[in-house]
């Protein structure tokens, strides 16, 4: 059970930090659709990045900074260009899985550096706790603190707070002071950042290495998860672990049923989707009509200007 729980949560890091970072970028009113591509490319220049220098701090901040600079430009396109961030973001991913695929072709299946193994002493001979929790690399233990302190980034300060201003009433906002468009270049580059590192996880962590293709379809879940986890931290964090769950029971389930091993593989990819137009079905909107406690946990409602503009006169 610990070995389950563990692999579940390594396999997740790379997840976590993807849809944490796309939570951040959506809620200061900035949607991110190229992330698919940008995830490949990300990992791509990761692993690029690490294997060239030897070193996967390298790699990461690589990674962060191309990821940063994509998020930027759906930014940069809708504040100052003034065009749709929603197809600015369709091209953007198809131009970024291309450049993974072209760039990356001279390190496809090469051996490369990866992040190193790194058990807390004495955390990790805690009983059940400490395998699954302690016993892992830096990575998967920044994925854990990267949530709760997001959380209380959001929730409990200042900044947080202006955060959600600017992706729910940009201008009631603008009106107290606050810079909107600014902060929402800010937030859409750490945001992407985060989904740049999270790209690098995978390449140099979760599944290592390069190849074409190496994380189709990630960002798409991504996008998924966060609008299943209400853009709120702890619950987009509860649908990543939920779809790692989902993926390691298929996996688990292949040598059950080797018949099936080409669907049992990506049914979870389905079953998140199932998932999310449960959300928002009409059934769970009136239990929580009903029951207004049960908004926090089940309602998914977006940013209200999340993918619109705001001109300053």
């Amino acid at each position: 059970m610990e070995a389950t729980l563990a692999s579940i949560l390594a396999a997740s890091t790379p997840l976590i930090f993807i849809v944490i970072g796309e939570t951040i970028t959506e809620k200061a009113g900035v949607i991110n659709l190229s992330l698919d591509g940008t995830v490949l490319l990300s990992a791509m220049v990761g692993f690029a990045g690490a294997y060239e220098s030897g070193s996967v701090i390298v790699g990461f901040a690589a990674a962060a900074l191309v990821s940063a600079l994509a998020a930027l430009l759906v930014a940069y396109s809708s504040i100052a260009l003034r065009l749709n961030q929603v197809a600015v973001g369709f091209v953007l991913f198809q131009l970024t899985g291309e450049m993974s695929a072209f760039l990356g072709d001279p390190y496809v299946r090469v051996p490369g550096p990866t992040v190193t193994y790194r058990p807390i002493p004495l955390l990790e001979d805690i009983p059940f706790v400490g395998k699954v929790f302690f016993q892992h690399d830096l990575v998967v233990y920044g994925s854990i603190v990267l949530i709760f302190v997001t959380y209380w980034f959001m929730f409990r300060t200042r900044r947080g707070l202006k955060l959600q201003a600017v992706g729910e009433r940009p201008e009631a906002a603008h009106s107290r002071g606050v810079p909107v468009n600014r902060l929402r270049y800010l937030y859409a580059a750490g945001g992407g950042a985060l989904v740049g590192m999270g790209g690098a996880a995978y390449s140099l962590g979760a599944k290592i290495g390069w190849s074409e293709g190496h994380t189709t379809g990630l960002g798409w879940i991504a996008l998924a998860i966060v609008i299943f986890g209400g853009w709120h931290p702890y619950r987009a964090a509860f649908g990543v672990y939920l779809f790692g769950a989902l993926q390691f029971s298929a996996i688990k389930l292949q040598d059950v049923f080797p018949d099936l091993t080409q669907v049992l593989g990506t049914l979870p990819f389905p079953i998140m989707i199932f998932t999310l137009v449960l959300v928002y079905s009409d059934q769970v909107r009136s239990l929580t009509d009903r029951y207004p406690a049960l908004r926090g946990i089940l309602g998914s409602d977006p940013p209200s200007a999340i993918g619109t503009r705001f001109d300053v006169d």
